[in-house]
């Protein structure tokens, strides 16, 4: 084989395991491999999962925050997300500056971070409007190129201003799936109205169906139990017949839900196939994250941020926003943070319809090897990994 981790914990299981990879998968579980291999990894009974997945990152703004100031962070933040809009609009003038040239600089180190900790799979969003025109596009489309054996990096071409607020962003969203962007986002709740709304939603689908691309929206991302781009957006995908390849991002709206309407939309999401990703730690509301669990439907941890206009920190590091959830969400049992880790590895992977990500024989070997015996212990001290595979490959020791 080319690469066996031995005295390896696993989640689920008793006592020691072995791991054997060939030709980038996972081919061999068992408690001992009596085979070679030309490499060989001692796990040193530390626990070995899949590796990180972040399903909601805006790529292209990380490390503006010394550009962006507090301004956007303040009204994002405020209360219960009421100037949410205002916000958004504060941070757009960072885009004003964009430039290919320094983007990519602060792009590629947030990269580092992630090979550093583990986190091999990012949706990453990038500004695609009248503002920040293609500038955040060609600079993540040149970091994909240089990441691709370390971090799978799916760009989602995003209007973050609007498609009817900002005439001319939906040409720059098709150029930029001509270039090569992977995801058609959207962030419809910002239009001003709900016709408004549900044309956004409608042109953006109808560039993902052209080009035959996975949609991602930012959905319901403020204080207002009336918005209701959840369940546009979910009636959308099954009248399209897109089941599976739709992912809504936020949906903080739903914390205020009355419960009759919030079970209908869990039915939707449900019958629609939509993964949720949510981002607790860089708003005070957040999705309904235990009942989108148990319901069994893709629910990721996400991000969101790093050291720009909406957030100071970040480090691309998933143990951390698992650790910052269980705080915020107070999910501190032992199961909980099962859950939790879920969030990070398994069900993000279903979130962004990754099929084979589980570590199991015949699946994509993505893997880490961590520096604990535990979840707990993992999400406890959200260190780096000892170990990080990506495809089968030792990217980072």
């Amino acid at each position: 084989m080319e690469l066996i981790i031995r005295n390896a914990k696993l989640r689920g299981r008793e006592g020691v395991w072995s791991i054997g990879i060939e030709q980038g998968r996972t081919v061999k579980v068992a408690p001992s491999i009596d085979a070679q291999a030309e490499q060989i990894i001692d796990a040193e009974e530390n626990l070995v999962t899949e590796s990180f997945v972040n399903g909601h990152l805006h790529l292209c703004k990380v490390y503006t925050k010394a550009i962006a100031g507090d301004t956007a962070v303040a009204a994002y933040t405020s209360g219960t997300m009421g100037n949410a809009m205002t916000a958004i609009e504060n941070a757009a003038r960072v885009k004003e500056q964009y430039d290919e040239s320094w983007i990519i600089h602060n792009v590629r180190r947030a990269l580092d971070l992630a090979v550093k900790y583990g986190n091999t799979h990012i949706r990453a969003f990038v500004d695609t409007d009248t503002t920040g025109k293609l500038e955040g596009i060609k600079a993540v489309l040149k970091a994909k190129e240089e990441y691709q054996e370390r971090v799978d990096i799916q760009i989602v071409a995003f209007p973050q201003d609007g498609v009817l607020r900002d005439p001319g962003a939906e040409d720059y969203v098709r150029e930029a799936l001509e270039m090569g962007a992977d995801v058609v986002g959207g962030i419809p709740w910002i239009e001003y109205t709900d016709k408004d709304s549900q044309e956004h939603i409608d042109r953006m689908f109808a560039l993902a169906k052209t080009f035959n691309k996975d949609v991602s929206m930012l959905i319901d991302d403020a204080g207002d139990a009336n918005l209701r781009t959840l369940e546009m957006l979910a009636v959308k995908t099954i009248e399209e017949g897109w089941q599976g390849r739709v992912t809504a991002q936020h949906a903080r709206a739903m914390a205020l839900y009355s419960e009759p309407y919030y079970r209908k939309v869990e039915a939707l999401l449900k019958k629609a196939q939509i993964g949720v990703v949510s981002d607790p730690q860089t708003g005070p509301l957040y999705a309904r994250v235990r009942d989108l669990y148990d319901a069994g439907l893709g629910i990721a941890l996400g991000q969101d941020d790093i050291a720009d206009a909406y957030y100071a920190f970040g480090r691309n590091n998933m143990l951390e926003v698992a650790f910052l959830a269980a705080h915020l969400m107070w999910m501190t049992t032992f199961e909980d943070m099962e859950i939790l880790y879920d969030l990070i590895t398994t069900r993000a992977a279903q979130a962004l319809g990754m099929n084979d990500f589980p570590l199991a024989e015949g699946n994509e070997a993505n893997l880490v090897v961590l520096n604990a015996g535990s979840v707990w212990e993992a999400i406890w001290n959200h260190e780096a990994p000892k170990v990080v595979i990506k495809s089968g490959k030792i990217i980072n020791a």
